[in-house]
């Protein structure tokens, strides 16, 4: 926070948008962030959000078995942060408009963990033309880095949305920023297009896209794409760590 202070801006928290209680003892946090590391575990959280009233574990998403969601929800119930209901159903004990907010719980959490990073999480600038809430800010190493978190999937992604994230990036100008979409699917299929046509209207030239690792890309040796495949928290550490090797670049130069 301090560090975007020093930019100029008057950065402010905002409330986390979670399904479970902030202050839970860390023996629970920790569970729940071993869970949050499955795929799977987070498709079906997802799901579950968006039945506030109540739901059959089958109904949450068509991408995991009938009996891996049945399990998932009773790992729910076990943590403490859902309830059994008659016929079968389940509920959330407490509400959140989405999943965004336990997805920036996650990475930020396992950035401080397994990085040592300094991290706050939704992060609002109230600055004119400049939308949105900065979902993920971390530092170390005298280094700024800004995650744009995406939980949805690719399909569901707008133009608009890129353009947002570049206008915070002219702005900010962080040493860093990665675009994570919490997928599996290729980025190259979508994702990867939609930002050379957003470079092209600014104006700017082509990203020279490098892949450094399964669906990992490089835009610039600033700006990163990643997605969720077999390991989020593994792909992010990735991408941070080519960033700050292409910013140490000519270590032997004179």
């Amino acid at each position: 926070m301090r560090m975007l202070v020093r930019r100029g801006l008057r950065p402010e928290n905002t409330a986390a948008d979670v399904p479970f209680p902030l202050e839970m003892d860390e023996q629970l946090a920790e569970r729940l962030t071993d869970r949050l590391g499955h795929y799977a575990f987070r498709l079906f959280l997802r799901g579950a959000i968006q039945k506030p009233e109540g739901f059959r574990p089958e109904e949450t998403t068509r991408y995991i078995s009938r009996t891996q969601a049945e399990s998932h929800a009773e790992e729910l119930v076990e943590l403490g942060l859902a309830d059994r209901m008659p016929h079968g159903r389940y509920k959330l004990k407490r509400a959140a408009r989405s999943f965004g907010g336990t997805l920036e719980w996650y990475v930020a959490r396992e950035l401080q963990r397994r990085y040592g990073f300094d991290v706050v999480t939704g992060v609002r600038l109230h600055t004119r033309g400049i939308g949105g809430d900065l979902d993920v800010v971390a530092a170390a190493e005298g280094k700024l880095i800004y995650l744009e978190l995406k939980s949805s999937p690719p399909r569901n992604l707008a133009s608009n949305e890129i353009t947002a994230f570049c206008d915070r990036l002219s702005f900010l100008q962080p040493d860093l920023s990665l675009f994570v979409v919490d997928t599996a699917l290729r980025l190259s299929d979508k994702v990867l297009p939609m930002f050379i046509d957003e470079f092209a209207r600014r104006g700017l030239a082509p990203p020279r896209e490098r892949r450094v690792a399964e669906q990992l890309w490089a835009l610039t040796p600033r700006i990163y794409l990643v997605n969720g495949s077999r390991d989020l928290m593994r792909n992010i550490g990735k991408a941070i760590a080519a960033g700050l090797k292409s910013l140490a670049r000519g270590i032997f130069a004179d």
